[in-house]
C-alpha cells in the first residue's frame, strides 16, 4: 500500500478549465483531489511528493489491441517489400517456427516496458494460437510475461487464430480449448479469414459460444479489410444481441466500414450501437494496410468514428504492430496512434483533441473491462503525467512522461529529450529517456 500527492495538476477533461488541483493518495487510491496548495503535504516525505507544476494530468492509459508476441520482429527473416497484409502473414508463419519462449518474452517485457514509460499499466495483446504444438510455446511464454510483470503492467491475453478455423479439421479450435484452459483471458477470432462466408459466419458463432463457455470477453479483428463485400461485423452484432453479450464483446479494426454504401452503413451503426458492442480502431497500422490495392484515389481505410460515436458506441484506441512484419515502425506511445488519428480521421479541429482523449482513456478502459477509473476519490491511485499543459499540445507534440504512478508508486520518470548545436553546427543528440 502507497502514499503519494502530485500537487499543481491539470486533468485531462473539462476540469482543465477550472485550474489545477491537488491529487492525494493514499493507501494507493485516490483519497483526494483538491483545489492546488490545499493538499496536506506535511503527511507526504519528499519521495512521496511530485510538483506537476501546471503540466497535464490523466489516469492510467490502457493499450487496448496490441501483438506483443510479434513484437520486435520486422526484418525477420526479411522485411515486407509490399507492406500488404498478406505479405505480413506470410512473414509471421515463416518467422514463428523459429521463435522460442525465450524469444516471446524478451520481446515482449521489452516493448511492456516501452509502454510503462509513456503511462500504459494494462494491455490487452493477442497471441497466435494458429502454429500447431509450437503455438502453446507462445502461450506458455505470454502467461508467464503476465505472471512476472503483474502489478507493474497488467495483460489480458487473447486466444487469437490467426487463420481459418473451419479448414483442415477441428485442430484449431481445439488448440483455442486448450490455450483457453491453460488460463488466457478473452477468446478471439479473425472470420475474414476464412476461404467463404458460410465459415465465416461459423467462427464468429465459435467465438462467442467459447466466450459463453468460458465466461470471458470476446474480441474479433474483424473486416479489417477494404473489401466492402466483407460483412461480418454485421454477423457479431447480431450473435451479441441474440445471446445477451452486450459489452463483453469487442470489435477491432472494421476498417471495411469505412467503405460501405452509406445506407449499409447506417445501418450496420445502429445495429453495433444496439448491440452494445465496443470497437477499436487501430490507426498507425491501418493507415499503411488498407489502400494497398486501391489505384487513385486510394482510401484511408479506417472505421467510421465520428457515427459510431454519434450512437453511442464505445470506441478507443490501440497501437496493433509495433515493429513487427505488419508495421515496421512504433515505440509504445499511444499518443503517437492519436497523432496518426488527427490526421488520418479529419480529427484535427481543436475541439477534437477532447474526442480523442476520451477515446484513449474512457473507449480503452471500456474496452478493458475497467470499474472506477478517472481522477477521482475513491479510484486506484494511478496517474500520467504529461510535459505538457493542455490535452491538444500534448496530442501535437507528445511530450514525455515525467511521471508514471501505478497505485501510488512510481514506477517510470522520463526527462525531456535535448539537441545541443554547438557554433560548427549540429553534432549531438541525445535521445536518452
Amino acid at each position: 500500500m502507497a502514499d503519494y500527492i502530485v500537487t499543481n495538476a491539470r486533468p485531462v477533461g473539462p476540469a482543465t478549465e477550472n485550474g489545477e488541483v491537488d491529487i492525494e493518495i493514499k493507501d494507493s487510491c485516490i483519497e483526494r483531489v483538491v483545489p492546488a496548495g490545499e493538499g496536506d503535504l506535511g503527511v507526504f516525505d519528499e519521495s512521496q511528493r511530485f510538483d506537476a507544476d501546471g503540466r497535464l494530468v490523466s489516469p492510467p492509459l490502457v493499450e487496448a489491441h496490441t501483438h506483443l508476441y510479434a513484437s520486435l520482429t520486422a526484418g525477420l527473416p526479411r522485411w515486407n517489400e509490399t507492406g500488404t497484409l498478406e505479405e505480413g502473414w506470410r512473414l509471421w508463419n515463416e518467422t514463428r517456427e523459429e521463435l522460442t519462449k525465450t524469444d516471446y518474452k524478451r520481446r515482449a517485457k521489452k516493448v511492456a516496458q516501452w509502454f510503462a514509460a509513456n503511462g500504459i499499466t494494462r494491455v490487452r495483446t493477442h497471441v497466435d494460437v494458429n502454429s500447431g504444438e509450437r503455438a502453446l510455446e507462445g502461450v506458455e511464454a505470454m502467461l508467464e510475461v503476465r505472471d512476472e510483470l503483474a502489478g507493474f503492467v497488467d495483460l489480458q491475453i487473447v486466444a487469437f487464430p490467426m487463420g481459418c478455423l473451419y479448414t483442415g479439421g477441428d485442430s484449431l479450435i481445439e488448440r483455442m480449448k486448450r490455450a483457453l484452459d491453460m488460463g488466457l483471458d478473452v477468446v478471439g477470432g479473425i472470420p475474414h479469414r476464412e476461404h467463404v462466408r458460410e465459415d465465416g459466419v461459423k467462427h464468429i458463432r465459435t467465438v462467442l459460444d467459447l466466450a459463453e463457455r468460458y465466461d470471458c470477453q470476446a474480441d474479433l479483428h474483424i473486416d479489417e479489410t477494404d473489401d466492402p463485400q466483407s460483412r461480418y461485423t454485421g454477423v457479431l452484432a447480431s450473435e451479441t444481441i441474440k445471446r445477451g453479450l452486450g459489452d463483453r464483446v469487442t470489435a477491432s479494426h472494421a476498417t471495411a466500414l469505412h467503405s460501405y454504401p452509406n445506407a449499409y452503413a447506417d445501418k450496420l451503426v445502429r445495429l453495433i450501437a444496439e448491440s452494445g458492442l465496443s470497437v477499436v480502431t487501430n490507426p498507425m497500422a491501418n493507415a499503411v494496410l488498407q489502400g494497398r490495392y486501391d489505384d487513385f484515389p486510394r482510401r484511408r481505410g479506417h472505421t467510421r468514428i465520428e457515427a459510431l460515436r454519434e450512437q453511442g458506441v464505445p470506441v478507443g484506441i490501440g497501437q496493433d504492430d509495433i515493429v513487427d512484419h505488419f508495421n515496421g515502425f512504433g515505440d509504445g506511445d499511444p499518443l503517437k496512434a492519436a497523432f496518426v488519428l488527427v490526421h488520418y480521421a479529419h480529427m484535427n479541429r481543436q475541439a477534437d483533441a477532447s474526442v480523442i482523449w476520451n477515446m484513449l482513456l474512457e473507449g480503452n478502459a471500456t474496452v478493458f473491462g475497467l470499474d472506477r477509473y478517472g481522477i477521482e476519490a475513491g479510484n486506484e491511485g494511478s496517474l500520467v503525467v504529461y510535459d505538457a499543459q493542455t490535452s491538444f499540445d500534448a496530442i501535437r507534440t507528445q511530450p514525455v512522461r515525467p511521471l508514471v504512478l501505478r497505485d501510488g508508486t512510481p514506477i517510470a520518470h522520463s526527462e525531456r529529450s535535448s539537441v545541443i548545436y554547438p557554433d560548427e553546427g549540429p553534432t549531438t543528440v541525445d535521445f536518452s529517456r
